[in-house]
């Protein structure tokens, strides 16, 4: 049997068995739980598109924020009935023609779609003038435009209703579509990454003057980068917006950003499968970590809840992991079928990356 087709097999089988997890936890586990669960997979998208622009083309970008705004926005326009858009909009009222319809739940994932569209039309419009520069002025360039979005956010009272934002979002997010759309994410930009157009990205991130110096068009394969990392922030925007059933600029701050470099960075700048990794195990862990904020009785010692200690004792442990893990904790690599066979299976061939297979016989 093919590698390619067992590979495929066993990648089908993985899903299924995703699902079926997300099922049992959907139906055993209690509400909380399952919205940080929700927050991972969201995370998840994020993360891993952002990985395509930062770590795989290597593009030191700062603006995934803005891009995540916008898909929020996007869906918050679509999904939120008419009767509450006249409720929310009492400054102003909404432009036409938000303010006439909206999408039912069955048209949710176009919505979410449509948010993603967004976010990819917004890093075209950002992308064409900044990316024609370089490291740390690229940065601050998608950063300066990533703050011009939340200033309009703010402004455009009849698109976003400034900072009130818009409430009353239907909360159609649930486990089975953010585990759909995180799939559909890290399928996508693996193959991206591994596609002649993902090499090229790689050789313009080793060495942008040989890549151009062999004729790869170095701005097209950087926009392209950028766009599909635009498109799944909007789509995890969108997602966020109906899990919190509430947008506003102060959701997509620039915390969000900060926030997906360091898992991006933690998991391995250009490894797909080690942001996505990390992106659940981030929001798990700082879930978990709240616990230290709340007083402890150590026998006959009572300890007082510190706010805010949660966070110096996550960024110790990510201290401690950077120390020991520079490159991150997967580097460059990917976790593949071909490392998880060789690592578990019985394999009749030496080396890293074979697989166990009998000899057919003619």
């Amino acid at each position: 049997m093919p590698d390619k087709f067992r590979k495929t097999i066993l990648t089908v089988i993985f899903i299924g068995f995703l699902f079926v997890v997300a099922w049992l936890a959907d139906n055993y586990l209690d509400e909380y739980v399952m919205r940080v669960v929700r927050t991972g997979l969201i995370y998840v998208i994020a993360a891993v598109g952002y990985n395509l622009i930062n770590g795989i083309a290597g593009q030191f970008s700062l603006g995934p924020n803005g891009f995540m705004a916008l898909g929020g926005y996007m869906v918050a326009l679509l999904m939120l009935p008419v009767e509450q858009k006249e409720f929310v909009w009492f400054l102003q009222p909404l432009i036409w023609p938000f303010r006439v319809f909206s999408l039912t739940k069955p048209f949710f994932p176009l919505a979410v779609a449509l948010g993603g569209v967004a976010g990819a039309l917004g890093a075209l419009v950002v992308g064409v003038p900044s990316l024609r520069l370089r490291g740390d002025y690229l940065a601050i360039a998608t950063f300066g435009f990533s703050q011009i979005i939340i200033v309009l956010a703010n402004n455009l009272i009849p698109v976003t209703n400034g900072a009130l934002g818009i409430k009353g979002i239907p909360e159609y997010a649930n486990v089975y579509r953010c585990l759909a759309w995180a799939i559909v994410t890290v399928i996508i930009t693996s193959n991206l990454a591994n596609s002649s157009y993902g090499r090229a990205m790689k050789s313009v991130r080793d060495d942008e003057v040989a890549a151009e110096a062999m004729g790869i068009p170095i701005f097209r394969h950087k926009l392209l980068a950028f766009v599909v990392s635009g498109f799944f922030a909007g789509v995890a925007g969108g997602l966020m917006a109906s899990l919190i059933t509430t947008v506003s600029p102060s959701l997509f701050s620039f915390s969000m950003t900060f926030n997906l470099l360091i898992i991006i960075v933690l998991g391995g700048l250009g490894s797909t499968t080690g942001s996505a990794i990390t992106a659940f195990a981030f929001t798990l862990l700082s879930e978990a970590l709240r616990f230290v904020e709340s007083p402890i009785t150590i026998g006959p010692i009572d300890i007082p809840g510190i706010a805010g200690m949660r966070m110096l004792v996550f960024s110790l442990l990510l201290v401690l992991l950077m120390i020991f893990y520079r490159r991150g904790l997967f580097g460059k690599k990917e976790l593949s079928w071909d490392w998880v066979v060789s690592r578990f299976g019985n394999s009749n061939r030496q080396g890293v990356g074979t697989w166990p297979h009998k000899t057919e016989q003619s």
